[in-house]
């Protein structure tokens, strides 16, 4: 079952059961810091793969796979971290857990310092998913009207409901929309409902999968850019996003994680990690493909990994390489080529796919 829709079906029950009984005692990880929000520790989770009638018929023992090993990481009260790894990576599997959906096999995860099977309860007061799902919204309220329901879901009741409802919907610039059916609202604008509705409860930590999927490129930079300044800056949470896109890792998040087949192969901060894998990688439009130059270049060391194809425009060849510290390193470059007689036309970085960046940590950190 995907992540929203295991939170969807299970909203109601989470809601009614969030607050502890009275006198009951939360269990905090004993030494967790306070300066961390999530803490992981060895997470490991395997699921059973279905059979089909022709195995159960012949007895075929059941397989199971690996979707978390070992998986270890800290992330820092309000800090934006994000987990980028392909489809099937174990980022869904990794955000049940730490939402109280799915019970790990081995290792712990404390989400502000409360175990995620000792103080299930306490977790879910702390932490909110961001459901990435317009059908978990009533499509025949209207904004506001979505919002009193799920207010209701917390307590929020009367003046106190209303006040928070009206700083919300300003919070997300749906002031001027909150009174019209939700039907009508683009996809960007029932997203960024759906972040007012889940900051009700005030949570500290918000999971983010792939939020961004739905919207067309131009929606998506605004989205990320309101997730950025106005929810994590402006709010206060630390934000969990999950998602394959590099891009939109790097554009939105202090800190990365590079999860591949369950495992957490690489951390770091997303300066670090982009100058690591992807930051030197530049295109150049030469003429003429002068091979004598590019050699000279990389027998100085300038220029590394440099392959040569003919460019859209005839007469002009595009030069994919590394190039040694970064934009100083394209300077030198170009007054090198303009030197040895060389044309250039362009120069700019080139975006890593999200294959080419896992391939690159692999292969930088042992784990191919």
């Amino acid at each position: 079952m995907a992540f929203r829709d295991a939170i969807f079906k299970r909203r109601i029950v989470i809601e009614q059961s969030s607050v502890a009984a009275p006198g009951a005692i939360a269990f905090r990880a004993p030494g967790a810091s306070t300066s961390d929000a999530v803490v992981l520790r060895g997470l490991t989770k395997s699921f059973t793969k279905q059979r089909g009638w022709r195995a159960v018929l012949t007895g075929k023992a059941r397989e199971s796979v690996r979707a978390l090993s070992d998986v270890s990481c800290d992330v820092r009260a309000g800090e934006f971290f994000g987990l980028l790894g392909e489809n099937g990576a174990g980022k869904t599997t990794l955000f049940k857990i730490l939402a109280t959906l799915v019970i790990p096999d081995a290792g712990s995860a404390t989400v502000g310092g409360y175990d995620v099977l000792k103080a299930p309860s306490r977790v879910r007061e702390t932490l909110a998913p961001v459901i990435a799902d317009e059908r978990s919204l009533h499509w025949r309220l209207s904004g506001r009207e979505n919002m009193r329901l799920f207010a209701a879901l917390h307590g929020l009741r009367g003046a106190e409901a209303a006040r928070r409802i009206d700083e919300l919907l300003a919070l997300v610039n749906l002031v001027e929309a909150a009174d019209r059916l939700v039907s009508g609202y683009s996809s960007g604008m029932k997203q960024r409902l759906l972040v007012a509705r889940t900051l009700l409860a005030r949570p500290s930590v918000l999971l983010l999968d792939e939020p961004t999927r739905s919207l067309d490129p131009i929606s998506a930079r605004s989205f990320r850019q309101f997730l950025r300044k106005d929810v994590a800056l402006a709010h206060g949470c630390t934000v969990l996003l999950a998602t394959h896109n590099a891009e939109e890792a790097f554009e939105l998040c202090d800190r990365v994680g590079v999860l591949h087949r369950g495992r957490l192969v690489a951390t770091g901060a997303t300066s670090e990690l982009a100058r690591e894998v992807g930051e030197d990688r530049f295109a150049i439009w030469i003429r003429p493909a002068d091979q004598v130059a590019i050699d000279s270049l990389v027998a100085r060391g300038v220029m590394r990994d440099a392959k040569v194809t003919p460019a859209e425009v005839e007469g002009w060849s595009r030069v994919e390489c590394d190039l040694r510290g970064g934009l100083d390193g394209a300077a030198e470059t170009i007054a090198f080529l303009a030197r040895a007689g060389v044309n250039v036309a362009r120069c700019e970085p080139v975006k890593l796919s999200l294959a080419d960046l896992l391939e690159r940590v692999l292969a930088r950190h042992g784990n191919a």
